[in-house]
This record gives structure tokens, sequence and C-alpha cells, in this order.
């Protein structure tokens, strides 16, 4: 790493790389079909997510025959399309807008032949974007059971379970209402371990998981129910679709960009800086606090005895944290993370970081992340902040924002989950 090169440049270049990997223009136009493989049919475009109106642009942009499409997106992460509609509608708590544009998208695939195929685009946020109720509940119920979850300190893989069994068009539903025409899935994943199935919930793909196993989440996190929802998981009316459902035979699911090529990406750029990388994982899950602490922790033996790599080095890592919410602050889980490695860190010399969501959103603000170096706990005393009392408050973006060390992407329109690095410099030479 050359003296002349600052960190935090260095740390923001790294982000900026992992998101650029992931970006449709660059990981779509591979995969797409030809017009000659159709044999007459129609292609029609559907999908959900914060990168599905951008991946609807670049399909638009690169084939050469008539299509039709609708999607739905976060506000504020639409792209101007103009044979694919796009609808935008709330994230992460699903609203009116969702509802319709799920209703909608369920009766665009109806009446379609077995020479039709089916584009269907998706990312993360699908599940809150496409909350089509199942038998008996309302979208009031999906809010509060949603709201519940974000709360419950649930893995992603555990919300969606409970997710796909109270819903009208997840958990293969979409898929199967598409029937008789050919499905092609293209997945940018933001999940740990790239499931489909966790992957928006996934609308085109079958489930393995029950009503069983959804209660079995609500139990152990002691989530209260509505009384229709409990209803409809006991029932079991709520089962989505299964491994070797006929309607989804010959279907195709792809994964165009996760989580890994985003970190390889992110290495690429320490390795021309001169700084070693190293990918400690692109699932690494637990409380966001907790992972926060070992991460620093690996730093400080970086940085104290050279193991297990010397200085200049990076360590980098991906996945999705969660947060057990106890206090009333502006989480969210990736500057509840930061702050929590800045608080072990306690001021260590030559020890830089960042942590942000690759979709420019951690938690409900628009605010992809933050940033820490050695000043970071120094900084905040003077401001009169106290660090441990603002993670106790789940105040992540309070305490960033007020040190004017937020990371603000604006919508960066791909979603390939959590990027956290950590930056050791190597140390100044002796004279």
């Amino acid at each position: 790493m050359t003296a002349s090169l600052n960190p935090r440049d260095l740390l923001r270049r790294m982000f900026d790389a992992a998101v650029a990997s992931a970006q449709p223009a660059r990981c779509i136009p591979p995969h797409l079909p030809t017009p000659a493989q159709l044999g007459g049919g129609r292609l029609v475009v559907i999908g959900a997510g914060k990168a599905s109106a951008a991946m609807a642009q670049v399909v638009e942009q690169n084939w050469p025959g008539p299509l039709t499409g609708l999607v739905v997106t976060r506000y504020g992460y639409g792209a101007p399309c103009q044979r694919i509609e796009i609808i935008e509608a709330a994230h992460p708590v699903p609203d009116a807008a969702g509802l319709a544009a799920a209703q909608r998208m369920l009766a665009f695939v109806q009446g379609l032949t077995p020479q039709d195929l089916v584009l269907c685009l998706i990312s993360g946020g699908g599940s809150a974007l496409l909350p089509l109720p199942g038998p008996g509940l309302t979208l009031a119920h999906k809010q509060d059971v949603n709201r519940a979850l974000l709360k419950s300190g649930a893995t992603i893989s555990e919300m969606n379970c409970v997710r796909r069994h109270l819903s009208g068009i997840k958990g293969g539903r979409l898929a199967a209402a598409c029937h008789p025409a050919r499905v092609l899935t293209l997945l940018i994943s933001d999940v740990p371990g790239d499931n489909p199935i966790d992957i928006a919930s996934g609308p085109t793909v079958p489930d393995p998981t029950t009503c069983a196993d959804a209660l079995a989440v609500v139990k152990r996190y002691g989530i209260e129910l509505p009384a229709p929802v409990r209803a409809l998981l006991e029932s079991g009316q709520g089962e989505s679709i299964k491994p070797g459902d006929a309607r989804l035979a010959g279907h195709e699911v792809r994964i165009v960009a996760a989580p890994q090529m985003a970190l390889e990406a992110a290495a690429h750029v320490a390795r021309q800086a001169g700084v070693t990388p190293f990918i400690l994982g692109d699932s690494l899950e637990g409380e966001a606090r907790d992972v926060g602490k070992v991460l620093a922790g690996m730093a400080l033996q970086v940085a104290r005895h050279g193991q297990p790599a010397p200085a200049p080095c990076v360590l980098l890592s991906g996945g999705e944290t969660t947060v057990t919410v106890r206090g009333q602050g502006r989480g969210g889980r990736n500057v509840e993370c930061l702050l929590s490695s800045a608080i072990t860190l306690d001021g260590q010399a030559r020890v830089h970081g960042i942590a942000c969501d690759t979709d420019g959103v951690d938690g409900a603000e628009d605010i992809a992340g933050a940033l820490i170096d050695p000043s970071t706990l120094s900084r905040a005393w003077a401001q009169g902040l106290r660090p441990k009392d603002e993670l106790a408050n789940n105040n992540g973006h309070g305490f960033f924002q007020a040190l004017g060390d937020s990371v603000i992407t604006g919508p960066t329109r791909t979603n390939v989950n959590d990027f956290r690095a950590l930056l050791i410099e190597a140390a100044a030479p002796t004279t």
C-alpha cells in the first residue's frame, strides 16, 4: 500500500467495485435467450426486487424482437423502459402499490402457451415488493408480520420461510401461474448461500419447506401472530409449491450475480493498491454487533501480531447479519456491525473500516452504511456521544451521521447483500 493512498479512499473504491460487479448491464446480457430459442412464441418479462427495473432496462436494450413486461421495484429505483412497465412500491414494509403490482403480475401471465417464454428478473427486496396475501389474509396482516420479523432477530432464510407460507405469489406460485409457458429466472442473489428459494422468497422456484417449518420459526422468536395468520399456517392452507410439481417442469434458474463475485471484485482493487485481501466469507450471519466484534478481533490480531498475515491487508466479508431491535435508534445492520467493530478496536492505530449494503439502503434509511478510522471514538466523545449507549439504542445511523461518516450512494439498482472491509495499514518503519 503506497504511503500516498488514503485508506478511506481505498475502502470506498473497493465498495464501489463490489457494487459495479453486480450491475445488471454487466451480468444480464450473457444469460439472455436468443429470438431463435423462442420458436415462434412470445417473450414475457416479469420481475421484482431492488434491481429489477435496471435488469428490465438491460433486457430491453439487448433484445432485438418484440416483448411485453411488468416489474416492480422499490420507490426511487425505477429505470426508464419503453416496452416493460415499471411499478414502484414500498420496502421493507409492503404497501398497497406492491399488493396491486402482485395482483397485476399474476393476471399478466395468464393465458400463455407452451411456445411462450417468461423471463423472470428477481433480486433482493422482492419479498416486500410482492405482498400478495394468502387465503383469508389482508395486506395489514402481512405488514404486521413483516414488522415483527424484521425486529425479531430471525435470519433472512427464516423470515422468508414464514413469508412464503403467507403468500399468494411466492414459494413457486408465480411460476405455477405461468404454466404451460417455459420460465427462465435470472437472479441477483442477496442471501447467504445463494439459495434461490430465499431470494425474494422464491416466487418461481419450488419450496421444500412447510407450514410447520414456518410455525417453528414463529415459535422460536416468540412472534405474536394475528389469528387469521396462525389459522392459515396451522391448517396447512398456506402450503407452497413443492419440488416435483409438474407445472414447474423444465423451468430454468440462473444466478447471474452474487456476494462472492462482489468480494472478488473488491479484492482485485486491493491487490492493485498493494494490499493483500483475505475473503473471510460471503455468507457471514449472526447478530450484527457480535459479527462486528469478531471481525474487529481479527483486525487487532493483524495489527498487533501480524497474524494470520502481516499488514497491509484487508479483511473482506459479506452476508446478512441480523439486529434484534431493543432500542429506539435508526438502525441498520451494517452500521450496527461497524459501530460494534469501532468499540472493540478502541482507537487501534492503522485500522480503518467500511460496512455498507450494496443496494444503497441499510435498514430503512437511504444511507448505504459508514466508515470508521482510529479517530472514530475520540471524535464521538468530543461531540458528547457515548458509543456504547448508541449501540445499545440501535442508533448506528444517528451515530455515524453526527460524525459525518455516513456513506450515501443513492439507489445502486443492484443488491448483493452486505459488504464489509477492515483495512490494516502497515506499521511505519522504525528509524
